[in-house]
Formats: C-alpha cells, sequence, structure tokens
C-alpha cells in the first residue's frame, strides 16, 4: 500500500505512520511558507529562486503523496526531506530577516539598551 492510502489508513498504533505523516506535514509546511513569501526576498537575500524552491518542494510533496513517504526504502522521500529542512533551516531565516515578519517582535527581540547584542 502506497500513495495517499499509506496515510489514509490509520493506524495509529504504527511508528512508521506517524513518521510519514509528520514527513508529509513538514513538507507541506514548507511549500506553504515558501509560496507565501515575496519574490524579491529571495533575490535580495541572495538565495535561489522563488521558483526553484516551490518547484523542488512541490514535487518532494507531490512525489510522497503519489508513492508514499517511506523514509526507510524511498530516496526520493529523503531527498524531498533533506530539501525542505535546508528551505526551512537556511533559506525561510533569511527571508524572514528581510520581510521583518517574526511574529510581530521585529527586530526587538535581540536590542539592548545601546543596539543589538
Amino acid at each position: 500500500m502506497g500513495g495517499v492510502a499509506q496515510i489514509l489508513f490509520l493506524d495509529y498504533l504504527n511508528p512508521f505512520w506517524w513518521l510519514a505523516v509528520a514527513i508529509l506535514g513538514y513538507k507541506l509546511f514548507a511549500l506553504i511558507d515558501a509560496a507565501t513569501r515575496p519574490e524579491d526576498a529571495y533575490r535580495a537575500a541572495d538565495k535561489k529562486t522563488k521558483g526553484f524552491w516551490l518547484a523542488v518542494l512541490g514535487i518532494a510533496f507531490g512525489l510522497d503523496l503519489l508513492f508514499g513517504a517511506n523514509f526507510m526504502t524511498s530516496f526520493l522521500t529523503l531527498a524531498g526531506l533533506v530539501a525542505a529542512i535546508v528551505y526551512v533551516v537556511d533559506v525561510r531565516p533569511a527571508i524572514r530577516a528581510l520581510t521583518n515578519r517574526g511574529g510581530g517582535r521585529g527586530d526587538q527581540r535581540n536590542m539592548g539598551p545601546y543596539g543589538p547584542w
């Protein structure tokens, strides 16, 4: 059983089911976040373009929906997970720093009385 049926088959006692759902959720989060960021911020942060990240993350998410998120045997699942991790850990913070969408705090989080610390 693979693809969407793997996720829809609710097997709560199987830890691999939980990991498959977590991988899909993480990839979906990265895809939605990449789609909501402005195109100019990618260039300003000196990262790959928005279209590149949408294509990579969309293909990674789509392949997991099509074939199932089996991280034990699927190289594609692991490659897509690495791409999503790279986006969330490297690209997303650089873009958030430029667009100032950091949860309403802006640049005030590391500010002391005489400037940043």
